[in-house]
């Protein structure tokens, strides 16, 4: 029972708040210690340029040692999706989600040592780094499942899109230390950042309102009634993953397919788009603060805005939940597809390019509101194994999406041949989206529970006593 003292905290901030606080933190810091090595990079190689005023040491690294120490990230990264999310399922997000920032913010602390060490402990230490977070992504569902009643599941899936903040603020913030003290302070403040943060989750955050010690008892009933309404009821979760009916799943198939079709287009509108407008444009958005920080925080307000309007036509019954997610994802994916159709026709105008970039960007935030959270609908006691399936297929989207611009354009880089590259987009886009409208539901699955095999038990067992006295 909650002491006079946490009744005073609840007055104004409620248990369920201080979790969604601390998610959106999270996925903040966990995308700044992803990217801060892309920035501080540029400043730990040694350049031709004798007039520099760096201070910090520099390392005689060639290009393409550059690029494996970035590209060593999803060496881990892509091995622990799957394995996260379903460890989340069994001793809970709690654990997965801070452990995994913790060792990750500790790993970037030691960066800096690394690097002075030898080249192939920053491309182990990378990797590691890339193993802890990624099981940090598929860890969040199986929170939610537990503390998120099913109509307000959107908007807590939309704290996941800060880490759209967390690249916004990583880069100017990772700038100024570069400056002003040198590329060695990123990796010390933000490791020193996702410490803190880890330390608060342990102190604040359990794995349901049932294990939290400081939640009152009306917060805690108002929880678990809302969620097993909304579950129909209390359900039995099954002792083991029914894997042959997820992996024969139409609506499983239509998140995992649908996701990596959506983060392989964002991986290169993010990653190489911005290539496109330098070599042919010759226009670097990434030297203009403003406009390379537009797409993310347009992408993190879109998902809160299209989050908060799913919940409320949940709510109202105005339409189904299989619908509301259709028409979420559909809009989330398929727009940015016909904007990439202007690019093809129109790109040899920087503005143009700079607006479909940022726009595309932006109406992709929507996924939250569509197809990100329905794994949450169809499957909770599975939701983290769900997101860890298709999270690990995109995360060979960055990849691809390099190889695939690099096979187009080498020869040269003229608008003729990144037209296919826009062309490609706009065709991986609109199977995203015609693959969720064909497979995707908002219906609960039925292997999401035991109750059915309990149930069949129970009918079976006087059959087998009246066999009995047949034989007998």
């Amino acid at each position: 029972m909650a002491s006079a003292k946490t009744r005073k905290w609840a007055d104004w901030l409620t248990c369920t708040q201080v979790l969604n606080i601390m998610v959106i933190l999270g996925f903040m810091f966990n995308y700044m210690l992803r990217v801060n090595m892309t920035i501080a990079v540029v400043d730990m190689v040694k350049k031709n340029d004798t007039n520099t005023t760096s201070t910090s040491t520099r390392f005689d690294w060639s290009e393409a040692q550059k690029n494996d120490i970035l590209g060593s990230f999803f060496w881990g990264y892509v091995l622990t999706e799957l394995p996260g999310g379903r460890l989340a399922e069994i001793v809970g997000a709690r654990r997965v989600f801070g452990g995994g920032m913790l060792l990750a913010s500790l790993i970037t602390v030691l960066t800096p040592a690394a690097c002075h060490l030898n080249y192939y402990v920053v491309l182990v230490l990378r990797a590691f780094l890339g193993f802890f977070l990624g099981a940090t992504w598929p860890a969040i569902l199986p929170m939610a499942a537990k503390w998120i009643p099913p109509m307000e599941r959107s908007k807590f899936i939309a704290n996941m899109m800060a880490s759209s903040l967390g690249a916004a603020l990583t880069m100017p913030v990772c700038g100024f230390l570069i400056s002003s003290i040198g590329w060695p302070s990123v990796f010390y403040v933000t490791g020193a950042v996702g410490i803190v943060w880890s330390v608060a989750w342990f102190l604040l955050v359990f794995d349901s309102p049932a294990q939290h010690p400081r939640i009152t008892i009306e917060e805690k009933l108002e929880i678990e009634s809302k969620i097993a309404e909304g579950s129909g009821g209390k359900s039995v979760k099954p002792s083991k993953v029914p894997w042959v009916k997820i992996f024969t799943s139409g609506p499983v198939w239509a998140i995992i397919i649908t996701h990596g079709c959506s983060v392989f287009c964002y991986f290169t509108v993010v990653n190489q788009l911005p290539s496109y407008m330098d070599h042919v444009l010759h226009f670097n958005i990434k030297k203009n603060g403003i406009l390379s920080s537009l797409p993310y925080l347009g992408k993190y307000a879109m998902a809160v805005i299209a989050s908060y309007l799913a919940d409320r036509l949940l709510k109202s019954g105005r339409l189904s939940r299989t619908t509301t997610r259709k028409a979420f994802t559909t809009f989330a994916v398929l727009t940015p597809g016909f904007l990439m159709i202007i690019q093809a026709f129109l790109g040899m105008d920087p503005v143009i390019t700079v607006v479909v970039f940022t726009a595309s960007l932006f109406f992709n935030g929507a996924v939250t509101a569509g197809y990100l959270s329905n794994g949450l609908d169809i499957a909770p006691n599975f939701s983290g194994t769900i997101f860890g399936m298709a999270n690990t297929l995109s995360s060979f989207g960055g990849w691809l999406s390099t190889k695939i611009v690099a096979i187009l354009t080498k020869d040269e880089q003229t608008f003729e041949q990144w037209r296919y590259v826009f062309w490609i987009l706009v065709g991986t886009y609109a199977t995203g989206a015609l693959v969720y409208l064909l497979l995707g539901t908002g219906e609960l699955q039925k292997w999401n529970s035991a109750d059915e095999e309990v149930r069949v038990e129970k009918e079976m067992q006087p059959l087998r006593r009246n066999e009995k006295e047949v034989l007998a």
